[in-house]
């Protein structure tokens, strides 16, 4: 499976405007994100120029206006460009800068924010994904089902039935995946590498290899597990990375942004997003411009529980959380996300815990539901998912085969 290096704002392929080394040099603590204005106009051609006249291939996308407001402003306030790229959807022109030494960022965005030049001035941001590891501790003929909590607690066996997800693409905002991975095979339709400059970095990335597992391992081959949805295709979108092996994955507003941008010129319905951190300003536009154009986008809860980050602080986004034995705080869903099995890197199986793993189980029923129903909405499928959780094992949480049952129900009673 060929790894894009890159997706230009438009959704294409691209050449990679931020190679690994550049998104390494970006510093959550310092850097900020800038955005200007981007109306792109085509220039009088010259001998030698194309339709965008001579813009150098790395700002390909930009309009001169945007290009000269953005070098007026690195003048003006002595900044350092580290990456920089359009956003279509938003019709803007991002940039990432290291503010000049000795400047105080705070002090530095609240002057940015009163140029009249300037859309956006934020800090960049650093997001994690939710998700530790933990200790291992037809019927289908995959050898590891009876062990996979999430799949028999949400009684997906018997959705499948009705429905296995064929169809639906869900793009997963994550790490890298392993895309050989046996369990995998006819599952990817295409991966985005908006990171690393390798293959093999990655194939070898855990949690968004998790993530895939549940959401669509494949079923009836005789070998590992079945995801929820076994016949839905994934599009993943590597956006998070290990800065040290064996810690947590983290991600950047660039990353994310360039991702969330490709997206909205696909026409994938489901956005899986098992990360979260700090509310953010683009990312925010992003999203909101994502749901507005019908896509269904599930995230999951953070450790604490705080409902005022990002992803979960923007309306319309399906929260899922760890089911417990306590109730769940309103509109919020609850799936399976304790032990978890699923699959790892090098055609391995390992069990895994948090938030993640509940959204990746709520991602692929929703999979199911679309594959009967593609018109269906995020408020419905949030309100048929919450209306048919039933209780397993003590706890209330989600139900893939009560969810598609009472969708076909609505669909018969229908004229």
């Amino acid at each position: 499976m060929p790894v894009h290096r890159a997706v230009a704002s438009d959704g294409r392929p691209g050449s990679a405007s931020a190679p690994a080394a550049t998104v390494a040099a970006m510093d959550a603590r310092r850097d900020i994100v800038l955005a200007v204005d981007n109306p792109v106009e085509p220039p009088s051609t010259r001998a030698g120029s194309s339709l965008l006249g001579y813009t150098p291939p790395a700002r390909y996308g930009a309009g001169q206006r945007a290009l000269s407001v953005m070098d007026a402003l690195k003048r003006r306030y002595g900044l350092r460009e580290i990456a920089s790229w359009p956003i279509k959807p938003l019709g803007l022109y991002c940039a990432v800068f290291e503010p000049p030494s000795g400047t105080p960022r705070d002090d530095l965005l609240k002057t940015l924010a009163a140029d009249a030049r300037v859309r956006l001035a934020q800090p960049l941001q650093d997001f994690a994904v939710y998700a530790q590891q933990v200790a291992p501790t037809r019927r289908y003929n995959d050898p590891y089902v009876d062990l996979q909590r999430g799949f028999v607690e949400t009684d997906a066996a018997r959705a499948h039935a009705l429905s296995q997800g064929n169809g639906v693409d869900v793009a997963i905002v994550d790490t890298g995946v392993d895309v050989r991975h046996p369990e995998l095979q006819g599952r990817i339709r295409d991966v985005h590498d908006l990171v690393d400059d390798g293959d093999r970095v990655f194939d070898t990335d855990s949690h968004g290899t998790e993530v895939a597992g549940i959401i669509a391992a494949d079923g009836n081959n005789r070998q590992g597990i079945v995801g929820i949805a076994p016949e839905a295709t994934l599009s993943v979108y590597k956006t998070c990375w290990y800065p040290v092996p064996g810690s947590g994955a983290r991600c950047n507003s660039f990353t994310l942004a360039k991702a969330l941008a490709a997206i909205l010129d696909t026409r994938t319905r489901i956005v899986n997003l098992s990360l979260g951190g700090p509310a953010d300003p683009l990312l925010r536009m992003l999203l909101t411009r994502l749901l507005e154009k019908g896509r269904i986008v599930v995230t999951a809860m953070p450790p604490d529980g705080a409902p005022d980050g990002f992803p979960n602080d923007v309306p319309g986004v399906i929260v899922v959380r760890v089911a417990d034995a306590a109730a769940a705080p309103p509109g919020v869903l609850s799936a399976p996300g304790m032990d978890i099995l699923s699959i790892q890197p090098g055609n391995g199986y390992d069990f895994t815990t948090g938030s993640s793993m509940a959204a990746a189980h709520v991602s692929g029923i929703i999979a199911l539901l679309l594959a009967l129903a593609p018109r269906l909405d995020a408020r419905s499928a949030h309100d048929l998912l919450l209306a048919s959780s039933r209780v397993s094992d003590g706890m209330l949480q989600v139900n893939a085969a009560a969810a598609v049952e009472q969708l076909r129900g609505t669909q018969r009673n229908t004229p």
